[in-house]
């Protein structure tokens, strides 16, 4: 079975997401992440807007990746100049086709852009650059003028057109209709692009795949102007699980590529979103958490191992007995049937009042009820911490940490002193566990200036294995250190007895 080509185009349509900007840095570490999840193409840019761009079009060249990279470029001589000098040896040409665009943007006639669309493929061409060519705002261009126009561009010795659908206006009964009305009339590759605007990026995008389209453009996390691109996650894995068409990669990195995009690009991925959401394979529910518990498939379509997830147990005001009797067995707690039922009273009572029930907190009810004491064991432990801030000076915080028996000291600088504190926590560790706080919650438990402060925090390993932690004290940044500690040691843990 012959595969869907994967063309990711994060690092510049992804990039036009309001309010991203991207290092030359940043774009190559996504770039080598990218290859290795196994994209045929990655669209690095427009090395014509920037020196940056130039930049970071000739590093991610030079890495010698496996994928073909690609840069954008109108049907100007400069752009396609600008992409010689880069290095790079795929160009993804493109001139928008709607009369709307060339009325009101382009002022051009229909004639005249398909005469300069050739004139520059033929330049490019003898530049050896390989061409796709795109024609924008395709989806609401003309249907006539459309298949002429890629008749004659597909015959110019290019290598594949691309459809966008520029402000996601299809549906994918009419996406299916087009790219079958475009294949009828070219006899190269087609590749479709799909924006989001009304939630039909991957739907689109699928449809486009059946018409016969060979190539999905997509983002990851879905990233892209207004509402963003097709998401390469979401995309994939309906492919492979309702279609039955195979693409070239590996769907266990997948949470983790999302996770790093995130990172860099300061966009954090919704909770509930499909595939590489932290809820993706979260439970609550009752009913929910007896099913899954006895057979994941009865309320999951597949296991969250397939995308590099894993599945949680959510304990909350809907939770049912097995739910919270698994989770408290994982940390330790063995509560009787009278004490287990008291438990779920007391977590379903704190979700009444609003309240998200940590498995910090979980733990200490679980104490409370059944009176075992399980001390958190420790093979990391706090030996000493200094912070230092104030106004006009960055926070700069040192740690001293006994590590497996041996101690270890790092200093860093942060955003605040528990930033600071917590980065220098992570440069000790980071050999042993790359550990990332997640989540943080600051609550007063007394008032005034010397109030006790409890700090809450979520942390998680690179394969996406989260705990939670809690510890309280008057200062805030010992309560926040403390905390993180606790959590670390429990991924640990976790770990050594091979449970994670």
């Amino acid at each position: 079975m012959e595969k869907i080509r994967v063309f990711d185009t994060t690092l510049r349509d992804g990039e036009g997401t309001p309010g991203v900007a991207l290092t030359p840095e940043d774009k190559l570490i996504i770039a080598r992440h990218l290859d290795r999840l196994g994209v045929e193409a990655i669209e690095v840019g427009t090395p014509i807007t920037s020196k940056g761009e130039m930049k970071s079009a000739r590093s991610i060249i030079e890495e010698g990746l496996r994928a073909e990279i690609y840069a954008l470029g109108r049907i100007v001589k400069e752009d396609v100049d600008a992409i010689i000098k880069s290095n790079v040896k795929h160009i993804h040409l493109f001139i928008a086709t709607s009369d709307l665009h060339l009325k009101h943007k382009l002022k051009m006639s229909r004639e005249h852009i398909i005469q300069k669309s050739l004139e520059i493929i033929d330049y490019a061409k003898s530049h050896g650059l390989i061409v796709e060519f795109s024609a924008e705002d395709a989806t609401r261009t003309d249907l006539n003028f459309l298949k002429d126009f890629f008749k004659i561009i597909s015959e110019a010795g290019i290598r594949r057109i691309n459809i966008p659908d520029t402000v996601g206006v299809m549906t994918p009964s009419k996406m299916y209709k087009l790219i079958t009305e475009i294949k009828s009339v070219v006899r190269i590759p087609i590749s479709v692009h799909c924006h989001n605007d009304f939630g039909m990026a991957v739907a689109n995008s699928i449809a486009g795949v059946e018409a016969g389209a060979e190539q999905v453009h997509v983002t990851i996390n879905g990233l892209g102007e207004r509402a963003g691109n097709a998401s390469l996650e979401e995309v994939v894995l309906a492919l492979k699980m309702l279609y039955n068409k195979e693409t070239n990669i590996k769907t266990e990195s997948l949470y983790r590529t999302s996770q790093l995009v995130s990172k860099l690009t300061k966009v954090p991925i919704p909770l509930n979103k499909a595939i590489v959401g932290d809820n993706a394979f979260a439970h609550e529910v009752g009913i929910h958490t007896h099913g899954v518990l006895a057979s994941p498939l009865t309320y999951e379509p597949f296991s969250p191992e397939l995308v590099g997830q894993i599945r949680k147990i959510i304990p909350g005001k809907y939770s049912g007995k097995h739910g919270i009797k698994a989770e408290l067995e994982s940390l330790g707690l063995y509560p009787t049937d009278e004490q287990l039922g008291e438990i779920v009273r007391q977590v379903r009572a704190l979700g009444d009042k609003g309240k998200v029930v940590t498995d910090a907190e979980l733990m200490k009810i679980g104490k409370d009820f059944t009176g075992q004491n399980i001390d958190d064991k420790k093979l990391i432990e706090l030996i000493e911490l200094s912070v230092m801030t104030g106004t006009n000076m960055t926070s700069t915080a040192s740690v001293r940490i006994r590590l497996n028996g041996k101690e270890f000291s790092a200093a860093e600088t942060g955003v605040g002193p528990v930033d600071a504190a917590v980065r220098a926590i992570q440069k000790i560790t980071s050999n042993l566990v790359n550990v990332q706080l997640k989540e943080y919650r600051l609550e007063a438990l007394t008032g005034g200036s010397n109030a006790v402060a409890e700090v809450i925090v979520k942390v998680e390993d690179n394969i996406g294995n989260t705990f939670s932690a809690r510890s309280a004290n008057e200062d805030i940044v010992k309560a926040s250190v403390n905390a993180m500690i606790i959590g670390i040691n429990r991924i640990l843990f976790k770990k050594k007895e091979g449970k994670l």
